[in-house]
């Protein structure tokens, strides 16, 4: 079957139908409007939506979002993004998710620093906090990851590793730290090689890559979570928004990319390509690590229904963003879901991304 693509900006919702045909239009059409809805109102200033479903595609940009190649800070649905330039060092078997942390960074020790595994990390159940408590300070002088990553080796740990949930961003540094002492390469070069790149994802960066700021869907910081400036009129040099953290690159939530772009990603892992890591370890990836009465999560990723919108098989893995985003993708439809806005995940309740992608579940069952 030949693949079709319709691309609509600013196009009626009605003419939805055609593009999907085993889509129920209208409740794409809900879809459509949750967002024009949101972007007509100024509630939220630009959107992207993109859905796949087998070989059928649908994109559509609103608002200020100047096509459906916009691009957005992703928030955390970076975080799988740069575990996968991790796990292609995995492939190579240069370590192994039993491997203790202190393997790699010895001086990481006491306080049952010592029990902390790699697989810890990745599924956040190591101990380590969400973000530093000198978080803000960090960024107010504009530290480089280098120096987040040496707090985060000397915080606390919260709970004895393995034991219990708590999602953990410093989690993740540490994890893709350890990608950079094995490839002797920073992790903002070893995504673009490893991922964007294998991927053809054009229109993604680690940081800000090949990009200007004014290339990059700027971030609605008003009711933006309290790490990320939000709230603080003294910000405005660290925020989301700031050069200083567009450039960074953190792997807990730096990465640019489009709508279209993450449905790649998540592509390589719905298909097993193979472009980014092996089958193997594509199916790794998505399947649950934690034990039973501990929150179930992939590798870096979010897994079973409550990865998805309600709706979505128990296979469903992906991720959400703090910045406005969401993006996953549900094996037992073959659907893509991907909503990329700039109003950021606690500002509103429902958020329209959440309406959005809710109702495209729906339209994606038989």
């Amino acid at each position: 079957m030949t693949r079709r693509k319709f691309i609509h900006s600013g196009v009626a919702a009605g003419l939805v139908a055609p593009a999907l045909g085993a889509l129920r239009p209208d409740r794409l059409d809900e879809a459509v409007t949750a967002l024009t809805r949101a972007t007509v109102t100024g509630q939220i200033n630009a959107a992207v939506l993109h859905v796949t479903q087998r070989e059928a595609t649908f994109t559509r940009s609103f608002g200020k979002a100047p096509d459906e190649h916009a691009m957005f800070l992703l928030g955390s649905i970076s975080k799988p993004i740069a575990v996968t330039a991790l796990m292609a060092l995995f492939d190579r078997g240069a370590f192994r998710l039993a491997d203790p942390l202190q393997k790699f960074i010895p001086q990481f020790k006491g306080d049952q620093r010592e029990q902390v595994t790699m697989q810890h990390l990745l599924t956040h159940v190591s101990g380590l906090p969400d973000q530093l408590a000198n978080n803000d300070a960090l960024r107010r002088q504009h530290a480089p990851l280098g120096e987040f990553v040496g707090h985060a080796l000397r915080t606390p740990l919260q709970f004895q590793p393995g034991t219990k949930y708590q999602y953990s961003s410093m989690a993740i540094l540490l994890a893709t730290h350890v990608a950079e002492l094995i490839s002797g390469t920073d992790i903002l070069t070893l995504v673009e090689r490893t991922v964007l790149q294998p991927l053809k994802m054009q229109h993604s960066a680690q940081g800000l890559g090949r990009f200007k700021l004014t290339d990059l869907v700027p971030c609605q910081t008003e009711r933006a979570a309290p790490e990320a400036g939000g709230g603080d009129p003294t910000a405005k040099e660290w925020d989301w928004n700031s050069p200083y953290w567009r450039k960074l690159g953190a792997p807990w939530g730096g990465t640019h990319a489009s709508a279209p772009d993450v449905a790649k990603f998540l592509a390589g892992f719905l298909n097993e390509t193979g472009a980014t890591v092996k089958p193997d370890t594509a199916r790794l990836m998505v399947r649950n690590h934690n034990p039973p009465g501990v929150t179930p999560r992939g590798l870096a990723l979010n897994v079973g229904t409550a990865a998805g919108s309600p709706g979505c098989s128990a296979k469903t893995f992906g991720h959400t963003g703090s910045t406005g985003t969401l993006a996953w993708a549900d094996p037992a439809t073959q659907t893509i879901c991907v909503v990329l806005t700039s109003l950021p995940a606690r500002a509103v309740t429902p958020h329209p991304r959440d309406l959005a992608a809710n109702a495209i579940a729906v339209a994606m069952q038989p």
